[in-house]
């Protein structure tokens, strides 16, 4: 076999060349990651109490939403948003259906967590507070979901680095995200080795340091022992 063309492989030229045009889309997938974790969090968090509770019409509208969110692909969510609720007379532009449609999936998978964590209290904690005479939202902010958001941070993490990741999707509705970036320079050079190549390791970056944040959260959890 003849040596290997290195060059059309990864092309360093062109990619020393394209990065600073490929990293104006970071502020796109940030920002849309970033939101759509605070909102789908907070969205996660009634999904998380609706479902845990003994209520039946709280509870199975929960079940069911979980159920659909984590049963359909991102993509199409993304999809219906942004292509197919024009024809009802709604309309998003690009970057707000994505942090619609990645809220609302994200919120699902974190309300499982969330429910998890909260399910992990020690019952002894629930019956001493309402000893206490807490009211049930002053118990849920007071003693029961700062001892489950120690539990929940490691994987909500990991969801973040998921949604990080996921925000690729949005070029699939004209977001201009790294990926999307990376594709217009890949079009027009015709080189989609390299410029795949190289958002892989933009991607990489990125998750790398927020796995920094994410061991640094879970240290200083520790502190404050086990439940």
């Amino acid at each position: 076999m003849g040596d290997i063309q290195w060059e059309y492989i990864f092309d360093i030229q062109l990619a020393i060349e394209s990065f600073p045009y490929i990293m104006q889309g970071i502020w796109y997938t940030l920002f849309i990651s970033l939101v759509s974790m605070v909102i789908g969090l907070v969205i996660s968090l009634f999904l998380a109490i609706a479902r845990a509770s003994e209520k039946v019409w709280f509870r199975w509208p929960a079940r069911l939403y979980i159920s659909f969110m984590r049963g359909v692909p991102i993509l199409i969510i993304l999809f219906l948003l942004y292509f197919g609720f024009p024809f009802i007379g709604v309309e998003f532009n690009a970057v707000t259906a994505a942090v619609i449609g990645f809220s609302l999936n994200s919120a699902a998978y974190m309300a499982e967590i969330n429910r998890s964590a909260i399910s992990a209290v020690p019952r002894g904690q629930w019956e001493s507070a309402q000893s206490l005479g807490f009211s049930y939202w002053l118990m849920m902010r007071r003693i029961v979901l700062p001892q489950a958001s120690r539990i929940a941070v490691p994987p909500l993490t990991n969801v973040l680095l998921d949604l990080i990741k996921a925000s690729s999707l949005a070029a699939m509705i004209t977001v201009p995200e790294i990926f999307q970036m990376s594709r217009i320079v890949a079009g027009r050079e015709m080189d989609y080795m390299t410029m795949f190549i190289l958002v892989a390791l933009i991607y990489w970056g990125i998750c790398s340091v927020m796995t920094v944040l994410q061991n640094y959260l879970e240290k200083r959890y520790e502190k404050y022992g086990d439940i």
